[in-house]
């Protein structure tokens, strides 16, 4: 029997449902949803190669697929436009469910498509990277990239089903499984340290394939997204803004390598995950060893925890400038999350720029 968690929001409340084998039977899942109509599925090259034909043979149909370049750049104006024309040319109408097969990306666009198209349709989850099982497929972020910044256009849109089966991430390359991972980590690093040092001492195995390690991670951080998810839907309040843990900073080191894929998400919410602790120690909140425990452990997995190590050479000034567009951002402040203690992660609203500068400044300098 697979897992299953409930993201409850009332009439718009949805099922996440974790276990091996369910892309092998997705039609029986599926089929409350999409009937005896042609299933709409839209992936990416990698995933037409790779997963495909399982969810096709599963489904029992000849599918007409819409296949998207793989990678960070999909997440676009142009994306868009070529989606939601490919989807009205397959007649898609309110009541049809749009399968997102793929990652982060594809979820994040189908998603945002479903979000507009004909002012709304369903849409299904079904997350192939260790990055969208554990957290973007849930939630209802929807958004593309624009030239100004990360997930800058979008909406707030749930799925109807979220289908997670870790017997895809067989296939998924090892950089691909850090940078998930990361996410993973996040979550013990918000609110639950006893779930960071689970981390510590499981990461080998989990990034080595380990099923049982795999499934008890995604389903905690599920969990625990899921329950801030059902108190924050739409960050009105600072609990939901506790999941940017690391994307503030993250982010900006995206926009600054232009989302080309020389960092990968997860690569920018690791380092960012390790900038936030080294700064609230700055502000001595958590303690230096603390942040340094934190960037130890980074690195052990493999995910860069120094701006050097990936190739970020600018001022602070310039990565600032690139927090400015952050989404988070008001008239008045821009928040950032910071850490009172290892797993006990805050919304900082009183955060000075100038010191943020600064700290940046002092972090492209550091080991050289």
């Amino acid at each position: 029997m697979p897992k299953s968690v409930t993201i409850a929001l009332g009439e718009r409340s949805y099922e996440v449902l974790i276990g091996v084998g369910l892309l092998d039977e997705a039609s029986v899942h599926l089929a409350p949803f999409i009937g005896d109509r042609p299933a709409t599925i839209v992936t990416d090259t990698h995933l037409a190669r790779d997963q495909l034909a399982r969810l096709t043979k599963s489904l029992g149909a000849t599918a007409d697929p819409i296949i998207l370049p793989a990678g960070e750049e999909t997440k676009s104006w142009a994306s868009l436009s070529f989606l939601c024309d490919s989807l009205l040319a397959r007649g898609i109408n309110r009541s049809d469910h749009i399968i997102a097969f793929g990652g982060g990306v594809i979820g994040d666009l189908v998603g945002f498509a479903a979000s507009i198209l004909k002012r709304g349709c369903h849409f299904i989850q079904i997350p192939t990277s260790l990055l969208a099982q554990v957290d973007s497929s849930v939630g209802g972020k929807t958004a593309i990239n624009t030239a100004a910044g990360k997930n800058l256009v979008g909406a707030f849109h749930q799925p109807t089903l979220v289908l997670i089966d870790p017997s895809v991430l067989a296939t998924l390359p090892a950089r691909d499984m850090r940078s998930g991972y990361a996410e993973i980590v996040k979550y013990g690093l918000i609110n639950d340290f006893a779930f960071f040092e689970w981390c510590e001492k499981n990461a080998t195995a989990l990034l080595a394939g380990d099923r049982e390690a795999q499934i008890y991670a995604i389903e905690k951080s599920v969990r625990t997204k899921a329950a801030i998810v059902a108190a924050d839907e739409r960050e009105t309040l600072d609990m939901r803004a506790l999941l940017n843990l690391g994307h503030t900073f993250g982010h900006a080191l995206e926009a600054e390598t232009g989302f080309s894929g020389k960092l990968t998400h997860g690569e920018g919410v690791a380092l960012g995950i390790v900038l936030a602790h080294r700064f609230s120690a700055r502000l001595g909140y958590c303690t230096r060893q603390e942040a340094e425990r934190v960037a130890m452990y980074i690195r052990s997995v493999g995910l860069p925890s120094e701006l050097r190590e990936v190739g970020i050479k600018t001022t602070g000034e310039t990565l600032v400038a690139h927090m400015l567009h952050d989404k988070k951002k008001t008239a008045e402040t821009l928040p950032f999350i910071l850490s009172q203690q290892l797993g006990q992660a805050y919304v900082d609203k009183g955060v000075h720029l100038s010191d943020v500068i600064a700290f940046l400044d002092e972090e492209t300098q550091r080991g050289l």
